[in-house]
C-alpha cells in the first residue's frame, strides 16, 4: 500500500517578492524581477543584470542571532520554511517530531561565505578565517537549519544535483511519505549566488546573458535568446501524508502524483541535444501519476534561455507529448531569472498555484519563437484555462541531471 502525498504549505522568497502571496501575485501579473546588479560592481564581469532578492531582512523571521550564524542561502531556506509551516499549520501538537523530516536542495550552498573567507585568508592569513566558515558554507546546512528550527527528527538530508537540486529534493521527499517512512516533509531549495565569484564563474562559461536591458535579458525559447540570467532566493513546500493532513483538517493546496529522475551521461554542462534523458524523466513522472500524456495541460519548463537547453527540452517535450500536442509550456525564468538549485522549488510552487487558480504563468518577453522550439508557448493571450488537472515541472541540471514532478489539482 502506498500513501497519497499532498501539499499543505508553501513559502517563497525570490526576485519578485519576499513572501508567498506577493511573489505569486507578481508572477501571475507577469512582473519581471530582473534588474541591474546592485550587490557589487559587476562591470568587469561583462554581466549587467540579475534576479536579486530585494529588501530582505532575515531578522524579521529568523531572528538576528540565528541569522548571523547562517549564510544567505540558509537564511532564504529557513525564511521560506517558516512561512510554509505557518500556512500548513504544523506544530508539535499535531505532528510527532519523529514523523517529520527535511530534504532540501542547493546547487552551490554558501558561496557568499566561501568568497568572503577565501578573500580574508588571502589578505589577512589563515588565522583570521572565521570558525563559522565550514558550518555556514556547507550545502547541507539549509536542511540542517530547517530541521533544528522545527525539531524535525526524521530523515534530514541535502540534495546537490546542480539546477535539478530542488526538484530532486521534492521528489525524494515525496517518496519518503509515499512509501511510509515519514508523515510530513519540509522540502525545496535555496540559492544565493549573485556575488562576484558566482557571476564571474558562470560568465566565464559564457552561460549568462550579456544583455543590459532587464526586459530583454531572459528570453526562454525566443529566437534571440542570449543565455540565462542569475537569480536567487528559495522556496519550501510542506508535503504530507493525506490521512495525516485530513486528520488535522489541513487545507490542501495540491497533490504530488509522480516523480521522474534520469541522467543524460553526456556532458558536464551541455544537455543531450536529442532530449532523450529529459523525455525519460517526464515519462517516468507521468507514468507514476497513472495518466497518459494527453492529461497533462501545462509544463513549467526548465527553459533557461540558453540555446542548448531550450532546443533540447523542446525536443524532449515533443518525444513525450507529440509534435502537435496541445500541452501549454512556459518558463517562469523569464521573470525570475535562473535560481540554480532553488529553481525547481519556486517553479513547483508556481505550478501548484496555476492548478489552484486555473491560470497559466506567461512566458514573458517572447517576441519570436525559435523554429527549433516546436512547442505551445503561454503568451499573454493564453494564460486562462478552465480544465487544468495535471501539470509537470521540469528541472535539467549540469552533469546531465533531469528531474520532473507531476502535480495534480487537489480533489478527493
Amino acid at each position: 500500500m502506498t500513501n497519497r502525498v499532498v501539499i499543505t504549505g508553501m513559502g517563497i522568497v525570490g526576485p519578485v517578492g519576499n513572501d508567498r502571496e506577493t511573489f505569486l501575485k507578481n508572477i501571475f501579473d507577469s512582473k519581471v524581477g530582473i534588474e541591474k546588479i546592485t550587490k557589487f560592481d559587476a562591470t568587469q564581469t561583462g554581466i549587467s543584470v540579475a534576479g536579486e532578492v530585494k529588501d530582505f531582512d532575515p531578522k524579521n523571521s529568523i531572528g538576528k542571532k540565528a541569522a548571523k550564524r547562517m549564510d544567505l542561502f540558509s537564511q532564504y531556506a529557513v525564511h521560506s520554511a517558516i512561512e510554509a509551516v505557518e500556512q500548513a499549520g504544523i506544530n508539535e501538537e499535531n505532528t510527532d517530531s519523529y514523523d517529520m523530516g527535511v530534504i532540501y536542495g542547493s546547487g552551490i550552498g554558501g558561496l557568499t561565505t566561501i568568497q568572503e573567507q577565501v578573500i580574508k585568508m588571502h589578505e589577512k592569513g589563515p588565522k583570521r578565517v572565521s570558525p563559522m566558515f565550514v558550518p555556514t558554507s556547507i550545502v547541507n546546512m539549509a536542511a540542517g537549519n530547517i530541521a533544528m528550527h522545527f525539531g524535525a527528527k526524521n530523515i534530514c538530508t541535502a540534495v546537490v544535483t546542480a539546477c535539478s537540486s530542488a526538484t530532486n529534493a521534492i521528489g525524494e521527499a515525496y517518496r519518503q511519505i509515499k512509501e511510509g517512512r515519514a508523515q510530513v516533509m519540509l522540502t525545496g531549495g535555496s540559492e544565493a549566488s549573485v556575488n562576484e565569484i558566482g557571476i564571474a564563474g558562470f560568465a566565464a562559461l559564457t552561460a549568462l546573458s550579456p544583455e543590459k536591458d532587464p526586459l530583454k535579458a531572459s528570453l526562454p525559447f525566443d529566437r534571440n535568446r542570449s543565455g540565462f540570467v542569475m537569480g536567487e532566493g528559495g522556496a519550501t513546500l510542506v508535503l504530507e501524508n493525506l490521512e495525516h493532513a485530513q486528520k488535522r483538517n489541513a487545507t490542501i493546496l495540491g497533490e504530488v502524483v509522480g516523480y521522474g529522475s534520469t541522467c543524460d551521461a553526456f556532458h558536464i554542462t551541455s544537455p543531450d541535444p536529442t532530449g532523450e534523458g529529459a523525455a525519460r524523466a517526464m515519462k517516468q513522472a507521468i507514468d507514476e501519476a497513472g495518466i497518459t500524456p494527453d492529461k497533462v495541460g501545462y509544463i513549467n519548463a526548465h527553459g533557461t534561455a540558453t540555446h542548448a537547453n531550450d532546443s533540447g527540452e523542446s525536443l524532449a517535450i515533443n518525444k513525450v507529448f507529440g509534435e502537435n500536442s496541445s500541452v501549454m509550456v512556459s518558463s517562469t525564468k523569464s521573470m525570475t531569472g535562473h535560481l540554480l538549485g532553488a529553481a525547481g522549488a519556486i517553479e513547483a510552487a508556481i505550478t501548484v498555484r496555476a492548478l489552484q487558480m486555473q491560470q497559466l504563468p506567461e512566458n514573458v518577453g517572447l517576441n519570436e519563437l525559435d523554429e527549433e522550439c516546436n512547442i505551445n508557448i503561454v503568451t499573454k493571450d493564453k494564460t486562462t484555462t478552465s480544465n487544468l488537472e495535471y501539470a509537470i515541472s521540469n528541472s535539467l541540471g549540469f552533469g546531465g541531471h533531469n528531474a520532473v514532478l507531476a502535480l495534480r489539482k487537489w480533489s478527493e
